[in-house]
Order: C-alpha cells, then sequence, then structure tokens
C-alpha cells in the first residue's frame, strides 16, 4: 500500500473484531513510527502497549468507573474553552452522523451516555497504545505527538489493521497514569486503540467530511 491510499483509507474506527494481535508486530509498528519527524530530535513521546491480561484488567478498572459513575480532573482541555461557531459545527456535524447511524436521537441523552462509555472499553479491541509526555514539553513537542501518532495509524494501515486515537482518557488520567506506573513527571495524552475493524458495525460507516480547501488553503505566486 503506497502512502496516499493509506492516508485516504485511516479513519478512526469504533467497533473491532474480537480478534488478537501479535504482540511482536504491536511493538513493530511502534518502533517504526519513532521516525517520525521531531523538532530538534527530542522524540518527547513515551509509549506504552496494553494488551492480553492488562488490557482486560484496564477494562474492569474502567467498567466499575463508570458503574459507579466516578470522575476525574482532566489532565488537559480536549477542546478550547472558547471555539468559534465554524469549528463547533464541524464537532456537532460528526457526532450526530455517527449517532444517526447508530439509531440514536439527540434526545435519548441515556442511550448516547451508554454507547460514549464505550470508549474506555476501547470499542472492543484487542490492545492499544498509551502515549505520555514530560510535563514541562510544550506546544512544538505536543505536535511531535502528532506527527508520531499519524505515523503510527497509517503504518496501522499497511498492516490491515485499523484504529482510534482516543483523546476521551485525558478525563481520567490519574487511573491511568497510575494503571501504567507513569512517572510523576510524565503526564498522559491520549490512547490509541487499535484491532482489525468489524465492517458490521454500524458506526464504522461514519465518514467525516473535510472542509473545502477554500476554507483554508491559500497559494502565493
Amino acid at each position: 500500500m503506497d502512502v496516499t491510499r493509506a492516508v485516504a483509507a485511516r479513519r478512526s474506527v469504533r467497533g473491532f473484531l474480537d480478534r488478537e494481535i501479535d504482540l511482536a508486530t504491536l511493538k513493530d509498528l511502534a518502533i517504526k513510527s519513532s521516525r517520525a519527524a521531531t523538532g530538534g530530535n527530542i522524540q518527547p513521546w513515551h509509549v506504552d502497549i496494553v494488551h492480553g491480561e492488562s488490557m482486560k484488567r484496564l477494562k474492569a478498572i474502567m467498567a466499575g468507573k463508570i458503574e459507579r459513575r466516578e470522575t476525574e480532573t482532566p489532565g488537559y482541555d480536549i477542546y478550547p474553552r472558547e471555539m468559534d461557531d465554524l469549528y463547533r459545527q464541524r464537532t456537532f456535524a460528526i457526532g450526530e452522523e455517527m449517532y444517526g447511524r447508530l439509531g440514536i436521537p439527540r434526545e435519548d441523552k441515556k442511550a448516547r451516555a451508554i454507547w460514549f462509555a464505550r470508549n474506555f472499553q476501547f470499542f472492543g479491541a484487542p490492545a492499544a497504545y498509551f502515549v505520555t509526555v514530560d510535563r514541562r514539553m510544550g506546544p512544538p513537542q505536543w505536535s511531535d505527538l502528532g506527527m508520531y501518532l499519524q505515523t503510527l495509524m497509517l503504518l496501522a494501515v499497511e498492516h490491515g489493521l485499523a484504529t482510534c486515537p482516543q483523546e476521551c482518557w485525558a478525563v481520567y488520567p490519574k487511573t491511568v497514569e497510575a494503571f501504567l506506573e507513569v512517572p510523576e513527571e510524565r503526564m498522559l495524552f491520549c490512547g490509541v486503540a487499535i484491532g482489525y475493524e468489524d465492517t458490521a458495525d454500524p458506526a464504522n460507516a461514519t465518514r467525516s467530511a473535510r472542509a473545502p480547501e477554500e476554507e483554508w488553503l491559500v497559494v502565493r505566486g
């Protein structure tokens, strides 16, 4: 698969098959992704692979927290506190498309909350990556994390695997950081569910739109 096809094929999958991934493959993807661009060669990413019994334990922990409605102080703002209508509309539109395919109307808050909780079961994925970063790092290094993650997800596509980057884990930073035994000087950025796509899951029929180039591209000759 060439890079162009991989970029076009990559998307956030929210329904996975109950099919394990070889640990060697998970490690290989993580290591190859470290060739991602990084300013000053800092390489600020730290990666934990969770699978097998560890994955079962984490899923059980999160199921209990969701059932008890336990919350934590988020590690950071996932979305800006002040966001223009243009950007707000984009997040609203993709959410409505997905819930529409699932047959969950906007007024059914309970059903939406139950479905959203599947985030914390990795949508059934058998494995996940968690990315942490030194708390002293700034926006440029967080940008490096994004480049690492994009590389990881494109390599996953090449291997016939699907992914879902999950910033939602930032709302349970203490739980995840404790589970991963993350040193105090590092903080959780996000998780990435990885597995084989369940093509029968209606959520996976969702395709996010991209803004027309006229909105964001300027060519100066």
